[in-house]
C-alpha cells in the first residue's frame, strides 16, 4: 500500500531523541524553547509556543483571544473537525463558512455574509497546503473589528505573496502529526508577533500557572500561582529535539513535494474527468496534501468508485474532509444541516486525496498515476 502521508524519520532525529532521553530534562527542559526559537525564526514571527498537538495549539488560539459563550467564530466548512472543535471548547459557537469552488480554501465573500455583532473572530485553513487570501482576510478582520487566525496546519513552509505562512494572522497554528512537514509524534505550535498573546498560551499550556518546573529550577524558588483554569498542554524535551531535527530537512522535503505535485500536473493535465484544484498565483504551496476532484460526468465514474478501485491496486487515497458541519455532533448541538455551505458539500462528494510525502519514488509517482488512468479505463 503506498499511503496517501507519513513521515520520514532518519538516524540523525532518533540519536537528537536519544541524547535528551539521556539527558536531565525530559520536559520543559532546554528543548522546547530551542525548538520554539528555530520555528520562530523559519516562519518569521516574533513568539512561538510549543504545545502537546495540533488541536491543542487551536485550543490555546481560541483562550488566548479570549473567546468564550456568546460569541462566533466563522470557521470553513472544509477542514478537519479540530478547527471548529476548539471554539466549542471555549463555549464560543461556530459559524460555517462556505468555500471557493476552484481552491477549496474559505471565501472571504462568504465570511462577510455571515459576520454577526456577536462575531469575535475567523479561522482560516490554508487547506492542503495553499495559503488562503490573507490579504481579503486581514482587511475583513480589522474592518469589522474581529481578530483573524489561521489554521496553518496543512501550510509549514508555504508563502503568501512572498511572506511565510506563520507570520500573517493575529496568531497562527501548526500540526506536528505523522503525516504533516514536519513530525513530533504529537505536537504543535502557534505563532504570533504579540507578546501578551505568547504569555497568555504559555500560561494556558501549563495548568493556568505562571511559571515552569525549569524556570523555578533556574531561581532556586519553590513558589507559584494557578491563575486561570488552564491545562497540560505541554510538549516534551525529546519531541522538541525530533522537531529540531526534522526541521533542517524542512527545505529539501518541500521541494520534493512541489516535484510530486508537478508531475501528477502534468499526468492529469488533459485526463478527463480527473481536476486538481487551481493554485493561485501568487502563492508558494506546501503540497500537505494533493486534491484532485473527481468529475463524474466526464470520468463516466463517481469518486466512491474511484477511490475503491485505487484502493483494491493498493494505492492509499483518502477524503479530506467531510464538511464539519455535516457531522451528527453539530448538527444535534448547532442545528447546522445540509444546504448551509453548498459549495463545500458539492466538492466533498468529488474531492480525492492522492499519495504524497517526501519519500514517495519517481516509480511510485507513475504507479499512482498509471492505476488512476487505469481506474478511469484511458
Amino acid at each position: 500500500m503506498i499511503p496517501y502521508g507519513r513521515q520520514t524519520v532518519d538516524e540523525d532525529d532518533i540519536q537528537a531523541v536519544i541524547d535528551v532521553l539521556r539527558s536531565d530534562w525530559l520536559t520543559t527542559g532546554p528543548k522546547v524553547a530551542e525548538f520554539e526559537q528555530a520555528f520562530s525564526r523559519y516562519v518569521g514571527a516574533k513568539y512561538a509556543v510549543a504545545v502537546s498537538s495540533g488541536t491543542a495549539a487551536l485550543h490555546c488560539a481560541m483562550y488566548a483571544l479570549g473567546i468564550g459563550p456568546g460569541q462566533e467564530v466563522i470557521v470553513p466548512a472544509i477542514t478537519f473537525a479540530a478547527t471548529a472543535n476548539s471554539v466549542v471548547y471555549q463555549g464560543g459557537t461556530p459559524v460555517f463558512g462556505d468555500v471557493a469552488p476552484e481552491t477549496l480554501l474559505i471565501d472571504p465573500q462568504d465570511i462577510e455574509r455571515k459576520i454577526t455583532p456577536r462575531t469575535k473572530a475567523v479561522i482560516a485553513v490554508d487547506y492542503a497546503g495553499q495559503p488562503c487570501d490573507y490579504e481579503a482576510l486581514r482587511e475583513i478582520a480589522q474592518r469589522r473589528q474581529i481578530f483573524f487566525a489561521a489554521d496553518a496546519c496543512h501550510a509549514l513552509g508555504a508563502t503568501y505573496r512572498g511572506r511565510p505562512v506563520g507570520s500573517l494572522a493575529d496568531l497562527n497554528v501548526f500540526s506536528f502529526h505523522p503525516v504533516k512537514h514536519i513530525t513530533t509524534g504529537e505536537g504543535g505550535m502557534i505563532t504570533t508577533d504579540t507578546e501578551a498573546y505568547a504569555q497568555r498560551l504559555r500560561i494556558f499550556r501549563n495548568h493556568g500557572i505562571t511559571s515552569s518546573p525549569r524556570e523555578r529550577a533556574s531561581r532556586n524558588a519553590w513558589f507559584y500561582e494557578m491563575i486561570d483554569l488552564g491545562y497540560n498542554y505541554r510538549m516534551t524535551d525529546f519531541q522538541c529535539a525530533l522537531g529540531l531535527s526534522q526541521l533542517k530537512k524542512l527545505p529539501q522535503w518541500l521541494t520534493r513535494r512541489r516535484e510530486i505535485a508537478r508531475q501528477y500536473d502534468e499526468a492529469f493535465a488533459q485526463l478527463k474527468g480527473i481536476e486538481p484544484l487551481t493554485v493561485k498565483a501568487e502563492v508558494g504551496h506546501a503540497y500537505h496534501l494533493y486534491i484532485v476532484r473527481v468529475q463524474q460526468e466526464a470520468a463516466g465514474i463517481d469518486r466512491e468508485a474511484v477511490f475503491q478501485g485505487l484502493r483494491s491496486r493498493s494505492i492509499g487515497v483518502n477524503v479530506h474532509y467531510i464538511p464539519v458541519h455535516l457531522h451528527p455532533f453539530y448538527q444535534n448541538r448547532f442545528g447546522t444541516r445540509r444546504g448551509l455551505c453548498p459549495v463545500a458539500e458539492s466538492a466533498y462528494e468529488q474531492i480525492l486525496s492522492l499519495p504524497m510525502y517526501p519519500a514517495m519514488t519517481d516509480e511510485q509517482i507513475k504507479m499512482v498515476i498509471k492505476s488512476v488512468r487505469r481506474v478511469l479505463q484511458v
